[in-house]
């Protein structure tokens, strides 16, 4: 396998570069109404030709690709429908109109009013996740679905570490694939903001070491949060389908609340049980 271009050590701009290029490569000429030439050896579009349909200069575009300017939101967007990017896609690159200054650090402890709300969703599965996705509270219910945080290493206790290295997960998610590739996209995109930040660099280069995430990751491959149904097979229950909610927490920066709220009775009664036979 090529070596897998990590953000982490790069420049916020470099990698908006790299993630346009990457997006430039997986397009033909016909894709964009362009003619396709015989013979022609460049693999997906050319600088120039996005450049020319996006009405902006071939310097400007290949600096913007090599990292080397700035650009407003006109050009990103004349850029992002040029490249047939996604709803997902455009706005990860529009991210990177923010200021390039270090974001604050979120805190590192839970209030009680956020860990009381986690405690009370009981049954019903909840956790507060850091920008990082490292878990920081956890109820009784989250611990019965997938494993008790308590039990891991703490650098273990990530989302994204549970999803790809945690080897019940690939047969616990029914849609393990779909959620992963998912999850990884919505990591990718925000770990591309913070370039040095340490924890993110550790847990691309744990993610990196499965084979899965090491490919998608390659892609470049980026998404947004979507409300989904997630679907479990749980052992000792069966099939659960939960409702994924997710809120920012107003009052604690960068601190995210998640439960899984039953989608129908029967995951309901299988939520009820599992906290019983915990």
């Amino acid at each position: 396998m090529s070596a897998v271009p990590s953000p982490s050590g790069e420049s916020p701009l470099r990698e908006l570069g790299a993630f346009l290029r990457s997006r430039r490569d997986r397009l033909k000429p016909g894709d964009v109404g362009l003619p396709e030439a015989p013979g022609r050896r460049t693999p997906g579009l050319r600088r120039t030709e996005v450049a020319e349909l996006a009405g902006i200069s071939v310097s400007w575009y290949t600096w913007l690709e090599q990292g080397r300017v700035r650009t407003s939101e006109q050009v990103l967007r004349a850029v992002s429908r040029v490249l047939r990017l996604d709803a997902a896609e455009t706005a990860h690159v529009l991210s990177f109109m923010e200021e390039s200054g270090p974001p604050a650090d979120a805190p590192t402890w839970v209030s009680r009013n956020l860990l009381s709300l986690v405690q009370s969703m009981t049954p019903h599965p909840a956790v507060v996740l850091d920008p990082h996705w490292d878990l920081l509270a956890w109820n009784a219910g989250y611990a019965a679905l997938l494993t008790d945080p308590a039990r891991l290493h703490p650098k273990q206790r990530n989302l994204l570490w549970l999803v790809f290295r945690w080897p019940p997960a690939r047969t616990l998610l029914a849609d393990w694939e779909h959620e992963a590739r998912a999850l990884l996209g919505q990591f990718r995109a925000r770990a591309a903001r913070r370039p040095n930040d340490p924890r993110f660099a550790e847990l691309i280069g744990e993610l990196l070491s499965d084979g899965d995430a090491a490919g998608w990751y390659e892609r470049r491959e980026t998404a947004g949060f979507q409300p989904s149904v997630r679907r479990f097979r749980h052992p000792g229950v069966g099939e659960l389908r939960l409702r994924y909610v997710k809120l920012a927490a107003v009052d604690e920066p960068g601190h995210h609340f998640l439960a899984y709220l039953p989608d129908d009775r029967d995951s309901e009664d299988a939520l009820r049980r599992l906290r019983a036979n915990g």
